[in-house]
């Protein structure tokens, strides 16, 4: 059985039919009034009804459709009009000209809706912009508008009646194209599906891959050996519906009572959700969730391949749902008596070899292109890596550099201050001299008194600091020295 989320889902893509079939379901909820005698049953409290839960449409514009919706139904002007217009007038855009007779204030707060969807997909436009880097660019709004096609992009401020043919078309447009789009989904999933065995394969050795292939056929055996398959729709798959599901004899089954015991809604439509639901019974013959061999995506595609079949051949006005008329219609029909066997997915292949070809190319070039940028981003990586680490050393230098000159700062000796003396600078060496001066010996004393006499003077210029005998005077003063000597 599908889970309740899958049903709920399917439902959404029903009322994706279009604008119109969406406000048709929207109308007729309201269920018809039982006639009761009044006199003798004591009539409920009135309570406030609460609006229909709003039903994802899927599209990237849905907030905008279920508000213009919403508002569009409030006028009582359109919801006549809605109920008097035949679907074709519908497509054609007659039901949009009606929108000029709407009341102002529906027309105002339509105005408002348009303004705000605008400016949300100038801001997606923008935020895409800055994803990919563009920020310095200009962009060009009212060109990137162009590719919505639902609203008017060259009139941001008004809703008129364009707007409302745009909205209805891109509806029932992209309803139509739903199909396709899933049938192509459908087919990349199996081609993944066998692209993934054929790579697991090439990682085994000889005798593993002949198990495996061994045990692949085996499941795909397993999988066809099931009971045999109604036709969707046929006479004999609602006879068997009718007696295993709804527990009534099939020699009675009658095409009226069955359709209005699965109408499950009461509004007197087949929908695509109660479509889907006839065909579990065939469904549960061939899939089993618990069964290796069984595809549950391959189940729902099958389902919705049932439902698309019975569609097409039963829904004359292509409204997307079945009204009791055209059901009744379709089970007088050969088809539905006599009709031909029903192929599934296992005996119907999704893709062709060529198909399956192109996707493997296109998987390959994929994959090297990948490789190319991890390459690229491991380039890039290294760079900032050695980066780093050229400025982790410059940083190191520098930490050096600033102790080794808060060493020498430390270890640095204030130099010694200098002294000022008024008039004779040096007062200590003329002191000297004077003491030197006046303890010269007489010229014609002995070489031994002499040299007693350079000793003391050495004595009293090494009390002072000062040089020693005239051999450690500077050159220049040698001279000096030795004439102060020789003087009589």
């Amino acid at each position: 059985m599908r889970s309740r989320s899958h049903n709920k889902m399917c439902w959404s893509q029903a009322l994706l039919t279009s604008w119109v079939l969406l406000l048709v379901q929207l109308l007729c909820l309201e269920a018809v009034p039982i006639s009761m005698d009044k006199t003798k049953v004591k009539e409920p409290e009135k309570t406030p009804e609460e609006p229909p839960a709003s039903v994802d449409t899927g599209l990237h514009y849905d907030r905008y459709l279920r508000e213009v919706i919403d508002f569009l139904e409030k006028d009582q002007h359109f919801r006549e009009k809605l109920h008097n217009t035949d679907m074709e007038d519908i497509k054609q855009g007659k039901l949009a000209k009606e929108l000029d007779f709407v009341s102002h204030h529906v027309r105002t707060k339509l105005d408002e809706l348009k303004r705000q969807e605008v400016n949300r997909l100038r801001t997606l436009i923008k935020a895409k912009q800055d994803l990919e880097g563009g920020n310095d660019i200009a962009v060009d709004h009212q060109a990137l508008l162009k590719q919505f096609e639902y609203l008017n992009h060259m009139n941001p401020h008004t809703f008129e009646v364009d707007d409302l043919d745009r909205l209805i078309k891109s509806a029932t447009n992209d309803l139509e194209n739903y199909d396709k789009e899933r049938h192509d989904e459908f087919k990349k999933y199996e081609m993944m599906k066998e692209h993934d065995r054929r790579e697991h394969l090439k990682t085994l050795d000889e005798d593993e891959r002949k198990k495996e292939e061994e045990h692949y056929e085996e499941m795909r055996k397993k999988h066809a050996d099931h009971p045999k398959v109604n036709h969707p729709g046929s006479h004999n798959q609602l006879k068997e519906v009718w007696e295993e599901a709804d527990g009534l004899d099939p020699e009675d089954f009658d095409p009226k009572t069955f359709f209005n015991l699965h109408d499950t809604n009461g509004d007197g439509f087949f929908d695509e959700q109660e479509l889907e639901a006839l065909f579990t019974k065939e469904l549960e013959k061939m899939y089993d969730p618990t069964n290796e061999e069984d595809d549950m995506v391959e189940m729902e595609e099958e389902r919705l391949r049932m439902r698309e079949h019975v569609m097409n051949e039963v829904d004359s006005n292509k409204d997307r749902l079945v009204s009791l008329d055209e059901f009744l219609v379709a089970t007088k029909k050969k088809e539905f008596l006599e009709p031909d066997s029903w192929e599934t997915l296992e005996q119907n292949q999704a893709y062709t070899d060529e198909e399956m070809r192109e996707f493997e190319e296109h998987l390959a070039q994929q994959e090297q292109d990948l490789n190319l940028k991890a390459v690229d981003l491991q380039k890039q990586r290294d760079e900032l890596e050695r980066q780093q680490e050229q400025l982790n050393a410059q940083k190191v230098e520098l930490q050096q550099a600033v102790e080794h000159m808060e060493r020498l700062k430390s270890q640095k000796v204030e130099p010694p201050p200098e002294v000022h003396v008024e008039g004779n600078a040096f007062p200590e060496i003329h002191a000297v001299e004077n003491q030197l001066h006046l303890e010269q010996p007489a010229p014609e004393a002995p070489q031994d008194t002499l040299q007693e006499h350079h000793e003391q003077q050495n004595e009293v210029l090494a009390q002072h600091g000062l040089p020693q005998t005239h051999q450690d005077l500077p050159p220049g003063h040698q001279e000096a020295a030795q004439g102060q000597h020789n003087l009589p």
